[in-house]
């Protein structure tokens, strides 16, 4: 008996080894780390604004009565123009203070955010409120929709740029063939807009349209990852 215990034991030490080796993680040689990235520039198809009212009175309910008065006008004026997009934005009322301290008024300010693809709607509706209002920043930028349409381009031509360093590092090594260990697609995501910058306008009854230059972004996709050359 005590001689099969010690035949099992030693049986068991000789493939412990074996069991540690196999969980051990394969070497890897001529490993390469790789980056490559594939542009373009999109055309801007999205325009956005910020108009505000701005009031100064003694009674707090007086001022509010008046600006939203003018916030309303201006969401009525915008049902008028299809296809853009007006909501109210940020609201605040808070007391204005004089010398010593002391409580000369209230102000209000209230804002309304337009959006559109429609330049020459937008731009026009935009015309009108500051007969009323006054049109604090507009900026371009690319919709999700054609932001996709050109990142789905892109990955293509990354993945060929990345194959591509891929073939340059394995000449540079005097390496055989080779194989991707991993590779990851990223984007660059949504980019901030593209600001127009809108000085204050004089109120009148007729507001010129302000000219715009949609312009472009640049749209991204980085292919990044590592080869193994044999």
């Amino acid at each position: 008996m005590r001689l099969f215990k010690n035949i099992v034991l030693a049986g068991w030490i000789a493939v412990s080894p074996g069991l540690v080796q196999a969980h051990e993680p394969a070497l890897r040689y001529n490993v390469v780390e790789l980056q490559a990235d594939a542009q373009r520039e999109v055309q801007n198809d999205t325009m956005t604004a910020t108009l505000f009212v701005e009031q100064n009175g003694f009674e707090p309910a007086q001022v509010a009565d008046s600006v939203n008065k003018v916030v309303n006008q201006a969401l009525k004026t915008a049902k008028e123009f299809g296809g853009v997009t007006v909501k109210s934005g940020y609201t605040q009322t808070y007391p204005v203070y004089g010398k010593n301290n002391q409580l000369q008024g209230w102000r209000m300010r209230s804002e309304l955010r337009l959006e559109t693809k429609n330049f020459a709607a937008g731009s026009k509706l935009i015309g009108k409120l500051q007969s009323s209002m006054q049109l604090a920043e507009m900026g371009f930028s690319v919709s999700d929709e054609a932001r996709r349409k050109a990142e789905n381009e892109l990955v293509t031509e990354a993945i060929a740029r990345f194959r591509e360093r891929a073939d340059i590092a394995r000449q540079a090594l005097d390496g055989g063939a080779y194989k991707i260990q991993r590779l990851s697609i990223n984007t660059g995501g949504r980019q901030p807009i593209r600001p127009f910058l809108a000085r204050a306008e004089a109120r009148s009854m007729d507001v010129a349209a302000p000219d715009v230059q949609a312009g472009t972004s640049e749209v991204t996709v980085s292919a990044n990852g590592a080869i193994e050359i044999d």
